[in-house]
């Protein structure tokens, strides 16, 4: 029963949709045992004007559900629930997406759960064209049209204050999700796009293996600083 259960799993997960969303979140929660909650999601917000938008024809603006009208992640973040409300329990995973069946699956990062190093979506093809380039082996990769994030294993803010100190210079497109952090997850839909995996997870039961920070970040470095001119692969 369990091993039917688990491919039921799995087939939602792939599966664009409503059923997509609850399958991924009970399937990170359940299975991979990464907190998660539901994100606070799109509503309608009217037509824009004809020609508003670079001359384009009338069409449906979609913005952020939370009471802040100028929202620059819409849809993108946790509000109610808060992000402490993060869970691995089954019921209230499958509670939460029944009553809201679009809404973006939200990781919480830290603790036990992973972390991200994530960058501009121009920057981010470009670290992974770089980083398969050095042989660095990577964890799964979350991308939308605007940002990529590279997820790691768990690290704390001490450690990675240590790593950023032993280094001479850091990209400043890069952004860490640690403590504290989110990270949303494929197949949600944000006010940038749709949410996908540019490097997917193996499609198992066990959770998905995911490098350490330190190397990561020291291979980014590394990739920023070696162009011929001395400019930054990394920079946008």
């Amino acid at each position: 029963m369990r091993e039917i259960l688990g491919r039921r799993r799995k087939l939602l997960f792939r599966r664009g949709g409503r059923s997509a969303l609850l399958g991924a979140a009970l399937h990170c929660a359940t299975e991979w045992q990464w907190p998660v909650l539901p994100g606070v999601g799109l509503r309608s917000g009217g037509r824009q004007p004809a020609g508003a938008r670079l001359g384009l024809a009338e069409r449906p603006a979609r913005r952020c559900s939370c009471p802040d009208p100028d929202c620059v992640v819409p849809g993108a973040h946790p509000f109610d629930p808060g992000l402490l409300a993060a869970t691995t329990d089954a019921r209230m995973v499958r509670w939460w997406w029944t009553n809201r069946p679009d809404a973006p699956i939200v990781l919480a990062t830290g603790g036990r759960a992973p972390c991200a190093v994530s960058l501009p979506a121009v920057a981010g093809a470009r670290a992974l064209a770089a980083l398969d380039h050095f042989g660095v082996r990577l964890g799964p990769v979350v991308a939308t049209p605007t940002r990529w994030s590279l997820l790691v294993s768990p690290y704390d803010l001490p450690e990675l204050g240590e790593l950023l100190h032993s280094q001479d210079w850091v990209p400043s497109s890069l952004r860490f999700h640690g403590e504290g952090g989110y990270v949303v997850l494929p197949p949600s839909q944000i006010g940038a796009g749709k949410v996908r995996w540019e490097r997917p997870p193996s499609a198992t039961s066990a959770a998905p293996w995911l490098p350490k920070v330190a190397t990561i970040v020291d291979a980014l470095v590394m990739a920023s600083t070696s162009t011929p001119d001395g400019g930054s692969r990394l920079a946008y």
